[in-house]
């Protein structure tokens, strides 16, 4: 499953910023998911910093051993995935969306397929179908944390819905509270939870 990428590129990389960037979402709303997604497309790695990274090369002889299984085998669920997972690593998210998507036609149950094709909507500014697809994979295992992680943070950042993110980010803690899905959630719900604090001490300080 590829659905990582996100959680830790994004959780790590955003959630320590969430403070400044929900007073930039109340300036701008229209512009809040543009920097985070293309910090993500930036970073291919799960390094904090997007400045100075080069884009990852596509394992061409890993795409071309998959091409050749499903050219024999078109049903081959696994191998769909497979393919799909080769172009996310390379950030090349159209390609890997038609391999997941593939990937769920022959196997539609496939809880960690539905939510990397999420992750991968999502990359390509696409929240409204991340979100539906994510919520494909609830229907499919309602405890599924990652998607429960990723669905938070296309909520945040792509559609500024912080109290949709919180509700998510909560069902993570209480589902799995010592994984590391859960560590990034509870940094996601400390920068909302700072946030307000903040919001309200402010607003009394400009009363006073």
């Amino acid at each position: 499953m590829k659905a990582e990428s996100i959680v830790y590129t994004i959780a790590g990389m955003c959630f320590g910023i969430i403070l400044g960037w929900i007073i930039a979402t109340q300036q701008q709303p229209a512009r809040a998911v543009a920097p985070v997604t293309q910090v993500a497309n930036e970073s291919p790695s799960q390094a904090p910093s997007s400045s100075g990274q080069q884009a990852k090369v596509l394992d061409e002889a890993r795409v071309q051993q998959l091409t050749t299984i499903l050219n024999s085998d078109p049903k081959n669920a696994g191998a769909a995935v497979q393919l799909g997972n080769t172009y996310f690593d390379a950030e090349h998210y159209p390609e890997a969306i038609k391999w997941y998507e593939q990937a769920l036609t022959i196997d539609p149950k496939n809880a960690d397929a539905s939510t990397d094709l999420g992750v991968s909507y999502y990359y390509t500014n696409r929240s409204d179908e991340a979100l539906k697809q994510f919520e494909n994979s609830l229907r499919i295992d309602p405890k599924h944390t990652k998607t429960l992680l990723n669905k938070g943070i296309v909520l945040a950042f792509g559609k500024q819905d912080l109290n949709g993110a919180a509700e998510s980010w909560r069902r993570v803690v209480e589902l799995a509270p010592n994984s590391p899905e859960a560590q990034a959630a509870q940094r996601g719900l400390e920068g909302i939870a700072a946030s307000q604090a903040g919001g309200r001490s402010g607003g009394g300080s400009t009363n006073q």
